[in-house]
């Protein structure tokens, strides 16, 4: 759902510009809660992790593919706040490096793609969690449908963006329909990864997930057929806390790096959700050529390497090191300053409470 330059007109580019700037600074305050020593090492990684996983268009009909957002799986994973700048840090790479959503439409893709899906998302899964029974099942259910809704939102921002300033004369109930039907078959797919990422965290290590915070104190034990609080004093809280956050730290960028630099020459080529739109109903008639068309790096190749597997196989591996740099020196500055504000009694406390 990258949006280029063109098709939003230049004063609601800008409009979007200023509520992502702002979006960006009150999220940079709100990280330095949620970031803790156990989410900070994580951030940048997830951040990774996104971009590897957007580089896999998969099918879903009609021609037309999908791609994961990402901002309902940063948002459960690392918290809210630090979600949205994950996947600003994801989009600001695209576009830089990759010329993967125009640079004059940063702000607009930050606010759809950042803001939008993330409050969604995770509105959505506080509001389950707190109905459902506090199980890794019900954790990892809620993040399905906190991701499957958070895809068409997305979907309602961009028209409503679209009917602010659009650049062509097109009917905004068909951009709409069109827009929402088929996001609603590509947030199945978000939906399925986001699960399947949050459950396998969840199982390896549930302090690590910032939505399942609490979930070892409070998990429930089915006794005699009904469900019931397990004692508070559990062994298993002690050695998972005592492990090193290494090995899934590596895990998860052995990861990302095998999805971005060989699973993704595997993606669908057909066009994703706004482009098939666009295309089909007219919106990229005023699309404009992308800044930086002629990075080494654009389209998600490496310039003058012919080989087409081996030239988007680096290119995947150094927009994932990128990004992980880039996403790590961040939050472990926001990690470093919230320390030495705050103290370690308030981060906890905050923690909880968010």
């Amino acid at each position: 759902m990258h949006v280029p330059d063109g098709f939003i007109n230049a004063p609601v580019s800008a409009a979007t510009g200023l509520i992502a700037a702002g979006a960006v600074a009150v999220s940079l305050r709100g990280a330095r809660r949620e970031l803790d020593e156990r989410t900070a090492p994580l951030a940048g990684l997830v951040a990774a992790f996104i971009f590897a996983v957007q580089m896999l268009n998969f099918p879903v009909a009609a021609g037309t593919s999908g791609h994961l957002l990402g901002g309902a799986l940063a948002a459960i994973l690392v918290g809210p706040y630090t979600g949205v700048l994950c996947v600003s840090v994801v989009l600001l790479m695209q576009g830089v490096l990759f010329a993967d959503g125009g640079l004059t439409a940063l702000g607009v893709n930050i606010t759809d793609m950042a803001i939008v899906t993330t409050v969604v998302a995770y509105l959505t899964f506080r509001g389950l969690v707190k109905v459902l029974p506090r199980t890794r099942r019900s954790i990892t259910a809620s993040s399905f449908v906190a991701a499957l809704i958070s895809v068409p939102a997305a979907a309602v921002a961009f028209t409503f963006l679209y009917a602010l300033g659009g650049t062509t004369d097109v009917s905004i109930g068909k951009v709409a329909t069109a827009m929402i039907g088929v996001h609603v078959l590509i947030g199945i797919g978000e939906a399925a990864i986001t699960a399947l990422t949050v459950g396998a965290v969840i199982a390896v290590r549930p302090d690590l997930v910032y939505g399942a915070r609490g979930l070892t104190q409070k998990l429930k034990l089915r006794v005699g057929g009904e469900l019931v609080d397990a004692p508070d004093a559990t062994p298993e809280p002690a050695p998972v806390a005592a492990r090193s956050h290494r090995k899934v730290w590596l895990a998860g960028l052995v990861t990302s790096l095998v999805l971005a630099g060989f699973v993704s020459f595997y993606a669908s080529a057909n066009p994703d959700g706004l482009e098939k739109v666009a295309a089909d109903k007219g919106i990229d008639k005023k699309a404009e050529e992308h800044a930086t068309a002629d990075s080494p790096l654009a389209d998600y190749g490496v310039k003058d390497i012919t080989d087409t597997r081996l030239s988007g196989g680096l290119a995947g591996v150094i927009g994932v090191g990128v990004t992980v740099v880039a996403g790590s020196g961040i939050f472990w500055a926001l990690r470093r300053r919230r320390t030495t504000d705050a103290g370690p009694a308030s981060t906890d406390s905050v923690s909880e409470n968010a």
